[in-house]
């Protein structure tokens, strides 16, 4: 199974990855047939550990198109923010979007779409991709890019916007201020000129976390909201704003076995209704990534082999319904969206990644 999975799941990345680089964030539900800055830094990381460095710089290439076919409202969003706009969700709209058509036009309609943390991650991804294809000359050919989201990313990082789940547009998030920080961090090497800016801000975005993102020893899933939350792992892996050891990082990776952790599927957060509040394969993924680091190597097998036995004939689907947390409001979301997402890439990505931490990717 494990060679079938590692196989079809490169397969339909690459069958899904449109003409421009741009990933579909999954084929088969409406609501997911665009592309995500996050989403899609995520799939194309998974590409690069297997080896797919070509996929990975179409989506790169994409990325830079997208953000120069909205440069002046970036520049915009930034100008405001200087002279004291502090957004809001009333407001958002002044922002750069989340979700993107394949051409990179913004997609209307009603969603959570100022969203900081795709801007970030696809920053920190960029290093990635240049540190495993060793495609160097493009951090030159995207220079006006990055400048500017670097730029957009230190105006914007202390403002409320929607957390990963497109969620809580009021809020500020430790996972958002994650990905920013991993971001600026990443760039520092290659930007010389501005390496001492980047690396301030950086540790300025850090100690904010610290600071105002911790609770009852553990992290928390936004600024003023203890709860936990499983993204919370994205913390230390990949974003390393603080290392799998940290006790603060042990004690949130506790909350998460404790209170979203049901067999081997891992719940986004202990109020989720979305489709019934089910397990997300990439969430367990997640966790077997942090068990490979933490010396855990047998559950995180365990969390591989769940995974897959979860593969359907279409792939794999964003969540699994062993377990609700909110069974009551299964049927509403499959009456008004359908069936959930199936398959999407971004399970196929995270299955990727923690098949290559376990060493079976060798068997594709």
């Amino acid at each position: 199974m494990t060679n079938t999975l590692c196989t079809q799941s490169i397969q339909l990345i690459l069958r899904h990855q449109a003409t421009s680089g741009a990933y579909i964030a999954s084929p088969a539900f409406t609501h997911y047939k665009y592309a995500w800055l996050r989403d899609g830094a995520f799939t194309a990381y998974a590409m690069n550990r297997v080896g797919e460095h070509d996929s990975a710089s179409r989506f790169y290439k994409w990325c830079d198109r997208v953000i120069t076919l909205h440069e002046q409202k970036a520049k915009a969003a930034i100008a405001a923010v200087q002279a004291g706009d502090r957004g809001g969700e009333t407001g958002s709209n002044r922002f750069l979007h989340t979700r993107y058509t394949v051409d990179g036009e913004e997609v209307s309609g009603d969603w959570g779409s100022f969203q900081l943390d795709g801007y970030g991650t696809w920053l920190w991804g960029l290093a990635k991709h240049i540190q495993y294809s060793g495609e160097n000359n493009l951090i030159q050919k995207l220079a006006p890019s990055i400048e500017l989201t670097l730029d957009y990313l230190a105006a914007c990082w202390q403002l409320p916007n929607f957390d990963c789940w497109e969620e809580a547009g009021d809020r500020v998030h430790p996972v958002t201020l994650a990905a920013i920080f991993a971001g600026i961090k990443a760039m520092e090497a290659y930007l010389p000129e501005r390496a001492s800016e980047l690396a301030h801000l950086a540790e300025a975005i850090r100690q904010f976390v610290l600071e105002h993102g911790v609770a009852h020893g553990r992290f928390v899933k936004s600024i003023g909201n203890p709860a936990v939350d499983a993204s919370l792992l994205w913390l230390t892996l990949p974003f390393g704003l603080v290392e799998v050891d940290d006790p603060v990082m042990e004690q949130t990776v506790q909350a998460i076995e404790k209170e979203l952790v049901a067999g081997h599927g891992v719940h986004r957060y202990a109020s989720d209704t979305y489709y019934g509040g089910g397990q997300w394969l990439l969430l367990s993924a997640w966790l077997g990534w942090y068990y490979t680091r933490a010396g855990k190597s047998q559950q995180a097998h365990e969390m591989a082999d769940w995974i897959e036995s979860q593969c359907k004939a279409s792939g794999l689907p964003e969540q699994v319904q062993e377990h609700l947390l909110s069974p009551q409001d299964y049927s509403s979301w499959v009456k008004s969206s359908g069936e959930p997402a199936m398959p999407l890439l971004w399970s196929h990505a995270m299955y990727l990644v923690l098949a290559s931490e376990l060493g079976r990717i060798k068997h594709c």
